[in-house]
C-alpha cells in the first residue's frame, strides 16, 4: 500500500507542482542523451515534500535494450558520502561520538604523514577534504576495480602519502578518508557500514529497492550497466563491485528511492506521512549543511555565485542568492547528481549510465532555471561546446605523444629497455614489474591487476604506457631519473591527458628498483 501511495503521488503531483512541464523535460533529456551519447537517464524532482516527477529515459543496457524507469537502480557513486555523514550524525545524536573526536580514539593504528596531523585528525576532518593531501591522493588503492587492497591497507598506507598543502588550509577532494569514516561507523556501532545504512536509513525511509552496495541488491533485473565511449563507440564495461569503496561511493538506488532521501533532507531529517519521525536531529542536520572548508569560486557562469564551500558530505554554494546543497558522483561508466534548494523546498536528481558530467548538468541546470525563473542560454548547446573544446585540447596533447611514439618506431629510434627492465615498488601502491615479452615491453601492477599496458619510448628519459583496457582513458608517462648510470633505478608517473579521472593519481607514485 505504501508503494502504491508513492506511485500515486508521482502521477498526481506532476501537473500541480512542476515549473518545467513534463513535455519540456522530456525534450531536454532526449536532446541531452543524443548530444552526449548517454543511453539511459532517470530524473526526479521533489517540491514541498512531494514527488513532482520521477521517471526514466532510454535503456539500461545498449545490448538488452531494457527501458529505464523510476525504479531502475543506478550506482550513485559519491552521492553515497552524504549517507556516511548521516550515519555518523545519527551516532552523534546517540551520544556515541562527537564530530571533533580524534580518529585515533576509534582507530588507534590510524596514522597520517606526521605526528601532529595524526594526533589532531578528527572525524570532521575525515569528511571535509582539508587533510593536506592532494586531489584523489591514494585513489589507486581503490581505483580501478580488480585490485586486492583492503580498508586495513588504506589505514596502514595513508601515512605514506605526501601532503601538498598545510593541514586544514586547502580543499582537495579525497575518497580514502571516507573509507576510513566508514570504518569508524563499523567500530562504534558494532555493525558493518552496509548494514547500518540499510537498516538505519534506507529501511525507515522505505527506500525498498536500494542497497548499500551492488552485491547486496535483492533484485538486479532492473539495474543499469555502465557505458564508456571508446574511440567514439559506446561500450558496456565491467561494473565496479569492490566493497572497499562502499562508504565513499557504493550505494545503488533509484530515482524513486532517492526522492524519499531528498525529501527527508529538505525536511531537516524528518520523515513519515506527517513528518512525525526524525532520522537525525536539527542540530546534526545544521552541522552537515554548515560551511566547513572554503572552496575557490572559479567560473560560475551563467549563475551569480558569492560563495562555495564543503559541508559534511555536501557541497554548498549560492545560485543567484539561493542556497544550493548538492553533490555529484562518478564511477567508471556512471555519473549522478543530487541538488537541493532548501528555501524553495526543491530537489533535483539526475542519474545516468554513462560518464559525461555535462549530461547531468544540462538537465539539472534546465530544471533549476525553470524554478528560479531564469532565461539562460540553452545548457545542452553551451555544455556541448565546452566539452568539445576540452576534448579537442586534450586530444592535441595525447595525439602528439602517440605520434611521437609512432615516429620513434618508424625511425627505429631506440632506447635500451634493458636499463629499465626489473621490479620496482612504491611504499603505498606496492610492486610493479617492467618486463619483455616477444620484443614488446610491459608495465604490470602486482596488486592492481588491471593496470597492465605496453610501454613505449617517448623522448629523453620519458616513456608512455598504453593500458590494455582502453576504457580507462588514463594512459600515463613514466619519468626515469636523468642520470649517467647504466641502470635506471627510480621513476615517477603522471597522466598524459588532462581529462584523465583524478582517481588515477599516478602523480602520487614514487617507484624505486627493488
Amino acid at each position: 500500500m505504501k508503494n502504491k501511495f508513492i506511485i500515486t503521488l508521482i502521477l498526481l503531483s506532476t501537473s500541480l507542482f512542476a515549473q518545467i512541464s513534463e513535455t519540456n523535460l522530456d525534450e531536454v533529456v532526449t536532446r541531452t542523451m543524443k548530444t552526449f551519447n548517454v543511453p539511459g537517464i532517470a530524473v526526479a524532482i521533489v517540491k514541498d515534500g512531494k514527488i513532482v516527477i520521477s521517471k526514466g529515459y532510454g535503456v539500461t543496457n545498449i545490448n538488452t535494450k531494457q527501458k529505464v524507469d523510476g525504479n531502475t537502480l543506478f550506482g550513485i557513486a559519491s552521492n553515497s558520502k552524504a549517507f556516511t555523514t548521516a550515519a555518523l550524525g545519527m551516532l552523534v545524536d546517540e551520544g556515541k561520538i562527537n564530530w571533533d573526536d580524534k580518529v585515533t580514539k576509534y582507530i588507534p593504528e590510524f596514522k597520517m604523514y606526521n605526528n601532529y596531523v595524526t594526533t589532531e585528525f578528527t572525524i570532521r576532518d575525515l569528511l571535509t577534504h582539508r587533510s593536506g593531501l592532494g586531489l584523489g591522493a591514494g585513489d589507486l588503492m581503490i581505483w580501478p576495480d580488480g585490485h586486492n587492497f583492503t580498508p586495513k591497507d588504506i589505514i596502514q598506507n595513508i601515512q605514506f602519502l605526501k601532503p601538498v598543502s598545510a593541514f586544514r588550509s586547502k580543499y582537495d577532494y579525497d575518497n580514502l578518508l571516507y573509507v576510513i569514516a566508514g570504518e569508524v561507523i563499523e567500530r562504534v556501532s558494532g555493525t558493518t557500514w552496509c548494514d547500518f545504512i540499510e537498516t538505519k536509513i534506507m529501511k525507515p525511509l522505505q527506500m525498498n529497492h536500494s542497497a548499500a552496495s551492488f552485491s547486496r541488491l535483492k533484485d538486479t533485473t532492473n539495474t543499469i550497466v555502465p557505458h564508456v565511449p571508446v574511440d567514439g563507440k559506446l561500450q558496456v564495461i565491467k561494473r565496479y563491485t569492490n566493497h572497499i569503496f562502499d562508504a565513499a561511493a557504493g550505494i545503488y538506488a533509484s530515482s524513486n528511492d532517492l526522492s524519499l532521501w531528498a525529501i527527508m533532507q529538505l525536511q531537516n531529517g524528518k520523515y513519515g506521512l506527517q513528518n512525525e519521525k526524525q532520522l537525525f536531529s536539527d542540530k546534526v542536520h545544521s552541522e552537515m549543511w554548515k560551511s566547513q572548508t572554503i572552496l575557490p569560486l572559479g567560473v560560475t557562469k551563467p549563475y551569480s555565485t558569492n560563495f562555495k564551500s564543503y559541508g559534511l558530505g555536501w557541497q554548498l554554494t549560492d545560485i543567484n542568492g539561493h542556497l544550493q546543497v548538492s553533490h555529484t558522483g562518478g564511477l567508471d561508466g556512471i555519473v549522478t547528481q543530487n541538488i537541493l534548494f532548501p528555501d524553495m523546498q526543491l530537489g533535483i536528481i539526475v542519474l545516468t549510465n554513462q560518464q559525461s558530467g555535462a549530461a547531468f548538468n544540462a538537465i539539472s541546470n534546465t530544471i533549476k532555471d525553470s524554478y528560479l525563473g531564469l532565461k539562460n542560454p540553452d545548457h545542452v548547446i553551451a555544455l556541448s561546446s565546452d566539452r568539445k573544446q576540452k576534448e579537442e585540447n586534450a586530444d592535441k596533447i595525447t595525439d602528439e605523444v602517440w605520434q611521437t611514439v609512432s615516429k620513434n618506431m618508424k625511425d627505429k629510434t631506440s632506447f635500451d629497455f634493458n636499463k629499465i627492465i626489473g621490479n620496482y615498488s612504491d611504499n603505498w601502491f606496492g610492486a610493479i614489474t617492467i618486463s619483455e615479452n616477444k620484443g614488446k615491453y610491459y608495465f604490470a601492477s602486482t596488486r592492481s591487476k588491471r593496470l597492465v599496458g605496453e610501454l613505449f619510448f617517448y623522448k629523453n628519459n620519458t616513456f608512455a604506457v598504453k593500458w590494455n583496457n582502453r576504457s580507462f582513458g588514463a594512459d600515463a608517462f613514466l619519468f626515469f631519473d636523468d642520470t649517467k648510470t647504466e641502470i635506471k633505478n627510480h621513476f615517477t608517473m603522471k597522466a598524459i591527458s588532462p581529462l584523465t579521472d583524478f582517481s588515477y593519481d599516478f602523480q602520487d607514485l614514487d617507484f624505486n628498483r627493488n
